[in-house]
């Protein structure tokens, strides 16, 4: 069964006389995919950066699983062009307190990343995808509960999308951990996701991501273009897996079977 790893409840942040974000809802649990999508200036990036207590809440409350072990992979690297640093070096950096992965299930993750090829390269001189599988393969070192990606596909074709939100969802089954995306590619969530959070300051819509295609408040957010796009994809996660990420074939799953 999955396990509840952080429950927000009525929260709520406030900038002078303007809320970003106010009575947000929302429970992560391991095992799922949650995707919070919505226009710019929706607090998407102020929701996250609540949850994991960078912003200061002025309502609310966020209640976690002890200990809770938090991945994070931001929306965008800036390294200096003149400083060299290797895929190695990199990754190296933030091994030494926080790793907590068996010397097989890092090699897993590498060889699943396709990282191996890439240790001698210059950071600087990564494509688009080839960065953001390094900055989710950090993300993956201190062996998260939950993982949280801002904008995980920034700067990657199309192509590379769909294979990027792919290696997500292995991630997702071979660590067990619960997952918080945020997302602009409506086009693509429908695949990616069990969850999705519609947000506008507040929760306009969340559930199944074909439950909210179909909710007249995603339609009056997006327009009729962006609930179609939606709509064209299915999600389909037919098998159980442990909460150490073990899958259990022909065992549904609630939750994880729609389409």
């Amino acid at each position: 069964m999955s396990e509840v790893l952080l429950a927000a409840k009525d929260l709520g942040v406030k900038r002078g006389q303007r809320w970003l974000i106010k009575g947000v809802d929302l429970t992560l649990s391991s095992g799922q995919i949650t995707t919070v999508i919505g226009p710019n200036g929706a607090g998407k990036s102020t929701l996250v950066r609540s949850l994991l207590k960078l912003t200061k809440t002025n309502s609310g409350s966020i209640e976690t699983k002890p200990k809770l072990r938090i991945g994070y992979m931001p929306q965008k690297l800036k390294l200096e062009n003149t400083l060299p640093l290797s895929v190695a070096r990199f990754l190296d950096l933030g091994r030494h307190k926080e790793h907590r992965l068996s010397p097989a299930l890092w090699q897993q993750l590498l060889i699943k990343c396709r990282a191996q090829k890439l240790l001698d390269r210059p950071m600087q001189q990564l494509s688009g995808g080839e960065t953001q599988r390094i900055l989710l393969l950090r993300a993956l070192l201190r062996k998260p509960h939950l993982l949280v990606l801002d904008e995980p596909v920034q700067g990657v074709d199309v192509t590379g999308q769909v294979a990027l939100y792919e290696l997500i969802g292995e991630v997702r089954d071979i660590l067990g951990c619960g997952i918080l995306m945020v997302s602009h590619d409506l086009h693509l969530v429908m695949a990616a996701t069990d969850q999705v959070i519609c947000l506008n300051q507040h929760i306009c819509c969340s559930g199944h991501p074909e439950k909210v295609s179909q909710d007249p408040a995603f339609t009056e957010l997006f327009g009729p273009q962006g609930a179609g796009n939606l709509a064209l994809y299915n999600h389909q996660h037919n098998h159980h897996h442990t909460s150490h990420g073990d899958i259990i074939d022909g065992q549904h799953h609630e939750g994880c079977n729609h389409g």
